[in-house]
Parts: C-alpha cells; sequence; structure tokens
C-alpha cells in the first residue's frame, strides 16, 4: 500500500515539517479489511524512501491530483513486475478514464464497501476492472490497522477520522466528486469512535474530518463520552457550527485546543460565487471572540484569486487576521480541481489554462483570472504568508488576546510553526519527530479562562 508524495512534498519552496504531520489513514483503514495472515507494508513517501525493488502480488496506491503522475509512473512499474495494481482516492474519482491505462482496477468513491468486495474477487480470481462504490456507511468498519504506522516518523501519528465528508457543497471543493452518487456526509458510531480514542497512547488527537461538528447529535454523543478522558485535540469546523447553539463549548470541555475554519474571503460577492452558503450573513468576529473566550486557538483559511478580489485583497486579508487574532493563516490560490462545479464552470468559459496536475496545488495559477493579473496573483499570495508569519505580525496578532496565556501561547504556537524551520528538518532527518510532541500537548494545555488575575487589557505592550 502506497501513499506517492505529493509533487510539492518534494520541492525547494515547501516545509518537509508540513508533509510529516499525519500518518495514511486511509490506507491503514482499507489494510483492516485484509486477512491476518495478508503480509503488509504501508509506505508513505513524504517521510521515507519506497522500496520499488519488493516483489509483491498486489499493489494499492492512493491517489491525490499532485501525485496523479507519480502514481502513475508507480502503478506502470509494479504492473511491470507482474503486480496486480489498484489505483483510488480523490483524483481516480473525479478522472477515472484518465486513471485506467495504469491499473488493473480503480476504485471510485470511498472505499469501505469497494475494497472487502474487491479482495473478495481476488481471492476468487473474479477480478473486475472498476469498482464503484455502492454503499455510505462507516458504522461497522474494523479498528484501523495501526500497527502498520510507523508513528516515530510523524508529529502527529494520533490523527483519527470518524465521519466522511461534509454536509456542504462548496463550488471549489475536491471532495464533491468522491460523494457524488450517494451520501456527502455520514459518520461512525459513537461507541466505535470513543473505542479508537481509547486505543490511542499519549494525549494529544488531531480529527482529520473535514468537519467535525457537521452532525450535531453524533457531535455532543462524542464530546460527552471524551470528557474525563485528559485528551487535548484538535480539528475543524466551520463559522455556522461555532456560532450555532452551544457545541462548540462541549468540544472545548473535551479537550478542543485549536480549530480550522473556512473564513475563505472576506467579500459577501465571493461566498456568492462560491456556493459557501454557511458562511453568509455570519459575523466572523463573533465566532472568532466565542473560540477565543474558550480558549481554542484558530487556523484561519482564505483562497485568493475569485472574482471580485482586487489589488488589496490581499493586505485586507492579512490586516484583518492579525486584528482578529488569528494564530495561524493558511492562503491559497484559487485552483479549479476537476470533478468540481467551479473546473466545469471556468472549462465551460476556456479559462482553463492546462491540466499539467503537479501545478494544481494552491500555489500556482491555473487559470484565466479576472480581476488580477497571474502575476498580481503569485505575487500577493507570496506576500501575504510572508506578512502574516512576520514576527511583527505575530507580535500584534498576539496582544489581542485578553489573557496572557493565551497570548504566549498564540505566540509559541505560531512562531514555532513558522519561525524554526532548521529545528523541524533536523527532527525530521534524525527521525526524532515524534519527541516534539510532549511540547505541542503543553502548548495546547488548557488556559484558566476563569482566572482573573491571568486578566489584563493587553498582555503585551501595545503596537500601532
Amino acid at each position: 500500500m502506497i501513499l506517492p508524495a505529493l509533487t510539492e512534498a518534494k520541492s525547494p519552496y515547501w516545509r518537509p515539517i508540513k508533509y510529516s504531520l499525519f500518518p495514511p489513514l486511509g490506507l491503514a483503514t482499507l489494510a483492516a479489511y485484509c486477512s491476518p495472515d495478508d503480509e503488509i507494508d504501508l509506505q508513505d513517501e513524504h517521510v521515507e524512501e519506497l522500496n520499488v525493488n519488493d516483489e509483491p502480488d498486489l499493489v494499492i496506491i492512493q491517489v491525490y491530483i499532485t501525485n496523479a503522475f507519480r502514481a502513475y509512473a508507480l502503478a506502470d512499474h509494479y504492473r511491470k513486475t507482474g503486480a496486480y495494481v489498484c489505483l483510488g482516492g480523490l483524483h481516480v474519482s473525479s478522472l477515472p478514464d484518465e486513471a485506467m491505462p495504469h491499473a488493473d482496477s480503480i476504485f471510485i468513491g470511498p472505499g469501505e464497501d469497494i475494497f472487502p468486495r474487491f479482495l473478495a474477487d481476488y481471492k476468487n480470481k473474479a477480478v473486475r476492472s472498476i469498482y464503484i462504490n455502492e454503499e455510505r456507511n462507516i458504522s461497522h468498519i474494523p479498528p484501523i490497522r495501526r500497527d502498520l504506522i510507523k508513528r516515530n516518523l510523524y508529529l502527529v501519528p494520533n490523527s483519527i477520522v470518524v465521519s466522511r465528508g461534509c454536509p456542504h457543497h462548496c463550488d471549489f471543493c475536491y471532495k464533491d466528486a468522491f460523494f457524488e452518487g450517494g451520501k456527502s456526509f455520514y459518520t461512525q458510531r459513537v461507541d466505535a469512535a470513543l473505542s479508537e480514542i481509547d486505543r490511542l497512547p499519549g494525549r494529544h488527537l488531531y480529527f482529520l474530518d473535514d468537519h467535525l461538528l457537521g452532525n450535531q447529535k453524533f457531535a455532543t454523543s462524542l464530546f460527552e463520552g471524551m470528557k474525563g478522558m485528559n485528551r487535548v485535540f484538535q480539528g475543524a469546523s466551520t463559522l455556522d457550527a461555532v456560532l450555532r447553539g452551544d457545541l462548540i463549548e462541549k468540544a472545548a470541555a473535551a479537550g478542543l485546543r485549536s480549530v480550522f475554519i473556512g473564513f475563505e474571503t472576506l467579500s459577501d460577492g465571493n461566498l456568492k460565487q462560491s456556493n459557501k452558503k454557511q458562511n453568509l450573513d455570519k459575523n466572523y468576529e463573533e465566532a472568532i471572540r466565542r473560540l477565543h473566550s474558550l480558549g481554542v486557538m484558530i487556523n484561519g483559511s482564505f483562497v485568493f484569486g475569485l472574482d471580485d478580489d482586487d489589488k488589496d485583497v490581499f493586505k485586507r486579508t492579512v490586516d484583518w487576521g492579525v486584528k482578529n487574532g488569528l494564530t495561524t493563516s493558511t492562503y491559497h490560490i484559487l485552483t479549479p480541481y476537476p470533478g468540481t462545479r467551479l473546473y466545469k464552470t471556468m472549462k465551460d468559459q476556456g479559462r482553463i489554462l492546462h491540466d499539467k496536475w503537479d501545478l494544481y496545488d494552491t500555489r500556482h495559477v491555473v487559470y484565466k483570472t479576472h480581476s488580477l493579473s497571474p502575476d498580481e496573483l503569485k505575487a500577493g499570495y507570496d506576500w501575504a504568508y510572508r506578512s502574516f508569519y512576520s514576527w511583527m505580525n505575530i507580535w500584534k496578532a498576539s496582544s489581542q488576546h485578553d489573557k496572557l496565556k493565551h497570548a504566549i501561547k498564540h505566540f509559541a504556537y505560531a512562531g514555532g510553526w513558522k519561525k524554526f524551520e532548521p529545528l523541524w528538518n533536523f527532527m525530521i532527518k534524525t527521525r526524532g519527530l515524534n519527541k516534539m510532541l510532549p511540547l505541542l500537548e503543553t502548548i495546547l494545555s488548557k488556559v484558566n479562562t476563569n482566572n482573573k488575575k491571568n486578566e489584563r487589557p493587553s498582555p503585551f505592550p501595545a503596537i500601532a
């Protein structure tokens, strides 16, 4: 089972630490359907050199858009050795005709029902060339084969997924093609999710779900079950879920300390254009205040290059993030992934420049822009990262918190994540990355929001 490296992970302009965070859970999930007698080698090219001199009977390769050409090359290599090769993943589901010539079988859609069917057919020597997902149900999936994961190579080996998909349908989202033709959001049983959590060592968890708070009943029961487990965790949510009811308070009580929020844009016109209805008419600042009051740090996600964007969008977005105390920001150049409504619309309009998938990494301009030139868009994107993560702006953003401990946590987390690249690279090369996990757990520890002695108007001197 192979996860080929994304092209950008091998680029000198990208950070190795970003691609050493999480193990390939999708493949480890499929491995759970194999027989106990099967000999399985799970390889992740982001953290290890692939062993391509082996002679497996069966090869399963997970394909994303920017590792597609690498995946096809690996598939072609193994087919020449006589191995039976299967390709699956987001890109295969989006462009099955492109993937098919490189595989003996392809998997379209989620694999929890596909892979058991394939294994039965393979052992009966009655395999098909195409397997299409038919059932959307993960209530009885077997426990992930975490014994196949090389934990010491990852900063966050305790990553976990308890749901599939997302209840929303943004035009630029890559996941819609993957879940086409059936339910686009569904969850595990709560007791199974809690059992999986209980098996994980240490305190820290990272939920890789697209929307951890997407099903209120499930999330409520999950967080209630996690209370008392002494966990600290990170995950993703929408603004709408943060503002609705008291679910975010329950998450914080269970140990939520950092959340990924897709703000995407500060423009209502861009939100409407992107079909991001869940953000329309929502008070971004109120959601931020609510999270900060709970001691939850925020990673804000933003997209540049939507049609309403102008030359000032980069500075406006960075200044807004700093003013509102976002701990980290993730910026993207708008990228029309195949299989999305955005790609179809731009293709129909003649705006797609090429299908060089290696460049569909959200840092290159691959479509005809509207209000900004390609050079302006790329330069603005690069500037936004440099500016937001300057020491001055890390300091300014930290100073927005009214709790000293929260400000210190913010400064340590943002500075440590972006300003100590030589240290991260050293830990990766010496295979000691997992030794940094206790430090992460310490930074994510709870801030006592009721401690009046920690309050003061500004934890750092005011900066104009």
